[in-house]
């Protein structure tokens, strides 16, 4: 996960699920250890309320406010102490992929064609304070969530901000308070909140289960700062917050279980660590010290052997998930000579992709090598390979006949950007360097820390330009598992925001932003599959993404915990029902 698009959705969109069912996590648990004890089914299902739990992660993310962040471990987290329209069920399996009410009393009711959609919210919604939860609460919660030029991180502008029928001019109350919105988002009454689009768009719900619908009280609106104490929707609520740090949640006494059948509760608080060393983690884990690396992208590979070693204790402890996830590398067209497509197709040649695989932990740990955009789990996937290679190790003499064709038969020099605080994005930044070498294209590389990646560095166009950024580590997993949600926020070109926070870094083509406006406006499921495959085809033949790794990932499950598995939505150890284990 990290933005969305332009175009018309029929009211027949196969993803408009309408699923209300309670969603507790307490099916097929098992009570022993074992390899792949939490994927599919719960790990050491236990109702015992107590107790703290303690997650680590290397680096900041961009923000834990919910309007104002697209990480997809911040997506996951953000449960514990906001509440959305609507949510994934937090259920092992495919159950996970499903949406259920949250703060709503249902799943949307749409009209007008697929105009216009209502949601009723619960009674006895309270925030922290025990102020009483309205629907201007959230209808202001969206509103802040369209002004990139504050909240630089959150769906809002590439969501909402598309769809929504808003005012002329308007693009949230920090920029443009004089005016007032009446047209995209009508609360005729403090339970009611009604949405109206510009275009039909059966998939709406979808956009209720985003972080920006968790209410924000305005007064206690801060802006930018808001994330130093987000008001509390969820059970936990912040007790401290120091930006870089970490911070704790303790309970919300405001909460009432009767009004959220989605959450347990189980633990008093969490205690969250940012900074920490990414192999540290894996050791504290394995200690019994931590119990979750909320990065949820696996073990470092200096723990790896010992997880995979069926004679090891840790072995026991491993989950071998996958997901709709890939990991990829940006090759950015503004920067020249990469403004030309032949020098793109170059690298697109010369990649070792086995040293990408590599760098994710090999075939089993890190994943499949993966030649297109799409992976195989997204409908419309097909296997397509444009840029083939003996045993992929790269096509060094096609990768030279490109260098000829751009201008550049004696190779050329950029600058490489990687996320300084993971390990792995390194390794991948460094093999590169060695097999583009081969060729001529050397490669300077430059890490950056995660909280600074996206919102301020590369995902800022003009300072990808100033400092020549030619390529750049890049990672997307589908908000939810169709074309749109894997392509949208990562190829659309309309959704690069000059002001940073944008996912897409690289694809620029009109003829693609096209062709996901007639995807999104055809109501039949297989033309749509067959449209999201011409996108993947022409962003290859572009050569503006170097595919990488469709994602596996050897996790290490805490020794001190209960109610474990991986929530298919997330890819991840679903952060919201992990409790402490009952004292022995």
């Amino acid at each position: 996960m990290r933005r969305r698009t332009v175009g018309v959705v029929a009211a027949a969109t196969a993803l408009a699920l309408a699923v209300t069912a309670c969603s507790k996590p307490t099916p097929a648990p098992t009570q022993t250890e074992g390899f792949n004890a939490a994927v599919g089914q719960v790990y050491n299902a236990s109702d015992y309320k107590g107790g703290t739990l303690t997650f680590a992660v290397s680096s900041d993310w961009d923000s834990v406010d919910p309007g104002d962040t697209y990480y997809g471990l911040s997506w996951n987290l953000v449960r514990l102490y906001s509440r959305s329209l609507v949510m994934f069920k937090p259920q092992p399996g495919k159950a996970g992929n499903e949406l259920t009410p949250d703060l709503a009393q249902s799943l949307g009711t749409p009209s007008d064609g697929g105009k216009t959609w209502t949601y009723k919210l619960r009674s006895g919604l309270k925030f922290e304070d025990g102020t009483p939860i309205t629907s201007k609460d959230v209808k202001y919660a969206v509103l802040r969530s369209l002004d990139s030029s504050v909240l630089k991180n959150g769906v809002g502008p590439y969501y909402m901000g598309v769809y929504l029928d808003l005012e002329p001019g308007y693009v949230g109350p920090y920029t443009t308070p004089n005016i007032e919105e009446k047209t995209a988002i009508e609360t005729p009454d403090d339970q009611t909140i009604v949405f109206h689009l510009k275009q039909p768009f059966g998939g709406f719900d979808y956009f209720a289960m985003l972080p920006v619908t968790a209410p924000v009280p305005q007064a206690k609106d801060k802006g930018a700062l808001y994330k130093e104490h987000v008001v509390s929707s969820g059970p936990y609520m912040f007790a401290s917050y120091e930006s870089g740090k970490g911070f704790t949640l303790t309970r919300n006494p405001n909460w009432d279980q009767s009004t959220d059948p989605n959450r347990q509760a189980l633990p008093d608080g969490y205690n969250v660590k940012i900074g920490l060393k990414a192999d540290d983690i894996d050791q504290q884990i394995a200690n019994g010290t931590i119990d979750v690396d909320l990065a949820g992208t696996g073990v470092q590979s200096a723990m790896l052997p010992q997880v995979l070693d069926e004679g090891n204790p840790l072995h026991a402890r491993g989950d071998n998930p996958g997901s709709a996830r890939l990991w990829y590398t940006s090759i950015i067209g503004t920067v020249a000579p990469l403004d030309n497509v032949h020098c793109r197709k170059a690298i697109e040649y010369a990649a070792d992709r086995t040293g990408y695989q590599t760098a994710y932990g090999g075939p089993f740990a890190g994943g499949d090598i993966n030649t297109s955009v799409l992976v195989p789990p997204i409908p419309g996937y097909k296997q397509i390979d444009p840029y083939p290679s003996t045993d992929h190790k790269g096509d060094v003499d096609k990768a030279k006949d490109e260098l000829n064709q751009c201008g550049q038969p004696n190779g050329f020099s950029t600058t490489m950007a990687y996320r300084s605080d993971r390990p792995k994005e390194e390794a991948v930044a460094e093999s590169l360097q060695q097999s583009l070498s081969r060729v001529g294209i050397n490669l300077t590389l430059q890490g950056i820390p995660t909280g600074d990646y996206f919102s301020s560095t590369v995902g800022v166009p003009s300072y990808v330009v100033e400092h020549k950024i030619g390529l750049a580590t890049n990672g997307w997993a589908a908000d939810w598992n169709d074309g749109y949600g894997m392509l949208g926020s990562i190829v659309d070109s309309r959704l690069i925001n000059p002001n940073g926070g944008s996912s897409n870094l690289s694809v620029r083509d009109p003829d693609v932003d096209a062709l996901v406006d007639q995807a999104l406006g055809s109501s039949d499921a297989a033309a749509r599959e067959g449209i999201w495959a011409q996108v993947d085809a022409k962003v290859m033949d572009d050569a503006y993404i170097l595919p990488g790794v469709w994602s596996k990932a050897v996790t290490l499950r805490s020794k001190n915990a209960a109610n474990i598995f991986v929530n298919e939505a997330f890819g991840q150890y679903d952060y919201l029902t992990m409790s402490v284990a009952p004292p022995a």
